[in-house]
């Protein structure tokens, strides 16, 4: 999967307020490149977009899918129209919303492909909720907070056979994570892709509907200390 130009993100417009590209990012590339080689999603929604790349990349790699992207961070949306627009991507929409919440209602059920890379990072609760780039890490306590509250949403968008892939820290407690998935909202949780990058161990969970395997998949992490842009 092609990683989009993206080198406007280092403008002065840009540069403070938006999350770059980070290893976390290239973790969650890589691992749609490995689990999506024989899908075509016709509908693909992408929460917490940040830059942009991956709902780009996304549109690349299946230029037939209607996709939407949402971030609560208003210069995020922003970014992300313009790497969209960068990459002759005229598929894909960006929303100001937060959580994908306006577009449950009319999408319920029909979202073949949803993305989170979530603010993961533990930090306190107070943190929690900002409109601006602190939106990207700060997680609250267990870096939890943002992911408990998306967690319902998943089995309300995705369609039948839809997947959603959400992007963890080992301080997440990915165990928990996969029983509440299942127990509370009745989600399969596999471990698609797992990576130590520096000092953190980043994983990519894929969740499903109505599936009964719990974290099945577990794959050795890969030791990388940076992300590396794809060819």
């Amino acid at each position: 999967m092609q990683t989009p130009d993206y080198t406007h993100i280092w403008s002065p417009e840009y540069a403070s307020s938006v999350y770059e590209p980070a290893e976390d990012t290239f973790l969650l590339l890589d691992a749609l490149e490995a689990d999506l080689k024989v899908w075509l999603p016709e509908i693909v929604v992408e929460v917490g977009t940040g830059s942009g790349i991956v709902i780009t990349a996304l549109s690349q790699r299946f230029p037939m899918a209607q996709c939407l992207a949402v971030d609560i961070n208003p210069m995020a949306a922003l970014c992300a129209k313009t790497t969209a627009r960068v990459n002759g991507c005229d598929r894909v929409d960006v929303l100001l919303d937060d959580l994908g919440r306006c577009l449950v209602h009319r999408l319920e059920g029909k979202v073949d492909l949803l993305i989170f890379n979530p603010p993961y990072v533990v930090t306190p609760s107070s943190e929690v909720g900002s409109r601006g780039i602190e939106a990207s890490w700060a997680g609250g306590e267990r870096g939890r907070e943002v992911i408990d509250q998306f967690l319902p949403t998943i089995p309300k968008f995705l369609s039948p056979d839809g997947r959603c892939y959400l992007v963890t820290l080992e301080d997440n407690d990915i165990e928990d994570l996969a029983h509440v998935s299942q127990n509370d909202f009745g989600l399969s949780c596999d471990l698609v892709l797992g990576r130590r990058c520096g000092r953190e161990k980043l994983s990519v969970l894929k969740f499903c509907v109505h599936r009964n395997t719990i974290m099945k998949q577990r794959p050795a992490l890969v030791e990388n200390s940076r992300g590396s842009p794809h060819s």
